[in-house]
């Protein structure tokens, strides 16, 4: 309503109301009509970049009609609820079954995890089973268990450092180096030891696409405690690869196939096609998670165990994610992401074909197109380019590499299943004509300053 001036109100219309002040720094006095509000957010977001040409993220941005219809459908159920929503939880606990099979969990076990929001979540929960599984062994064989420490490669997606701060965990991060963008097993034997609660291996790393060295770790680790009788699990960080690897890779090992693989999460909002917001988290068997982080609550209703960080939340991910495993299925997923990665194969090609561009991700295992300039290069740089395509809706990710490989610039593609071959080539067009136009012009972009990272102090763990 609009403020008169005898200080009553009088009727506005929607199209005032549309032109009215937004206030910035106090809560708005007055409501106003559907409509205008509608039209109001809708226009606020106007120079937001469009989504199915945002290729810097992983993240699903295309569902189909049915799939939204489902989505809106559960938007206002509360997933933690399992006494009001029992088949929510139901379809939650059917696809962590169907997960552990795909990720060839043994059979005759116990099967136990949970959906997240985003693997971020599943992390931290894998991460904590590690930690207290290590904590009370430790404390059963009458050892300190205060200085835990969790070893994992620099090229680690950064929830993985916010695990290691929040959670009183010390940092063993394996230097990267030009060249070589992933953990191998060249740096474990100064970072493992006796209160190592895991090693993380990434399956689709975010910088490159490669996986790490698993069976490679794997096995150091098998030789690790043949000589010292120490123990050391693994986690598989497979945000990426976990719904890439199962469906064209079916003979390589880099899962629970591997004896020393404990848990593995998965985003199902990346390759899994589920909305944004949806991460998994599948342990080999519920024993690797410890009991003693699980709560149970009931004042929803009946008991209802819960494990997760988070509790209240919306449960569209979850049947969304239900319609596209019915709706795919595995010969379904086998052939989108078949397509997926051709297409990413022929971008890459065309972009290495130029000669101006180094590929940095030397196996094309997921739909990752890493790239660096061909060092020839000199009057523009990987940021130049990025900015340049932009113009034409083209979000591409442009970032210098970690620490100890700093000094190598990255241009990154995502190529998702909503593009098609006609569109990567279009894209691929665009980016040799930015090239071009830049060569000619020269570039002035530069990589934006970063904040430093507070150092580590960790203390005797509490958590």
């Amino acid at each position: 309503m609009a403020s008169g001036t005898s200080g009553s109100y009088t009727p506005a219309t929607p199209f005032d109301q549309f032109n009215c002040v937004i206030p910035e720094n106090e809560f708005p006095q007055h409501g106003m009509e559907a409509r205008a509000a509608q039209a109001i957010t809708e226009s606020e977001s106007w120079t937001d970049a469009n989504p199915m040409l945002n290729l810097s993220s992983f993240v699903t941005t295309y569902m189909e009609p049915e799939a939204r219809h489902i989505i809106a459908a559960n938007m206002t159920k509360n997933y933690i609820d399992h006494d009001m929503y029992p088949q929510v939880y139901a379809m939650e606990q059917r696809m962590v079954r169907w997960l552990h099979q795909l990720w060839n969990g043994p059979k005759g076990v116990e099967v136990y995890g949970a959906a997240t929001v985003g693997s971020s979540e599943a992390c931290m929960l894998g991460g904590l089973a590690h930690k207290w599984n290590w904590r009370q062994a430790r404390e059963r064989a009458g050892k300190d268990g205060s200085r835990p420490n969790m070893v994992t490669g620099g090229n680690v997606q950064i929830v993985w450092k916010k695990f290691l701060r929040y959670f009183d965990v010390e940092p063993r991060i394996a230097p990267l180096k030009p060249g070589n963008y992933r953990l191998t097993t060249e740096h474990l034997e100064k970072l493992v030891d006796e209160n190592t609660i895991c090693v993380v291996a990434i399956a689709g790393s975010t910088f490159t696409g490669e996986d790490d060295d698993i069976q490679a770790i794997h096995d150091w680790l098998d030789a690790y405690e043949k000589r010292t009788g120490i123990n050391i699990p693994m986690h598989i960080d497979a945000a990426s690869g976990g719904f890439v690897n199962p469906f064209l890779y079916p003979d390589y090992k880099w899962d629970f196939r591997l004896p020393r693989v404990q848990s593995i999460n998965g985003s199902g909002h990346k390759y899994g096609l589920a909305p944004p917001g949806l991460g998994w988290v599948v342990f080999r068997e519920k024993k690797v998670f410890n009991k003693d982080l699980i709560f149970y609550v009931n004042y929803l209703g009946g008991e209802s165990p819960t494990a997760t960080l988070n509790f209240s939340r919306n449960a569209m991910q979850i049947p969304a994610q239900y319609y596209m495993f019915l709706r795919c299925g595995f010969n379904g997923y086998r052939m989108i992401m078949q397509h997926t990665v051709d297409n990413a194969q022929l971008l890459r090609q065309r972009l290495a074909d130029s000669g101006l561009f180094t590929i940095m991700n030397e196996t094309q295992r997921i739909p990752v197109v890493a790239l660096t300039l061909d060092k020839k290069v000199k009057r523009y740089n990987e940021f130049d380019i990025s900015a340049k395509v932009r113009e034409r809706g083209w979000v591409l990710s442009a970032y210098t590499m970690p620490a100890n490989a700093e000094s190598v610039n990255s241009l990154r593609v995502v190529v998702r299943p909503h593009l098609n071959h006609d569109v990567v080539g279009m894209l691929a067009d665009d980016i040799l004509k930015a090239c071009a136009y830049l060569e000619e012009h020269g570039g002035t972009a530069r990589p934006p300053a970063l904040h430093e990272h507070a150092h580590y102090n960790t203390t005797p763990a509490k958590c």
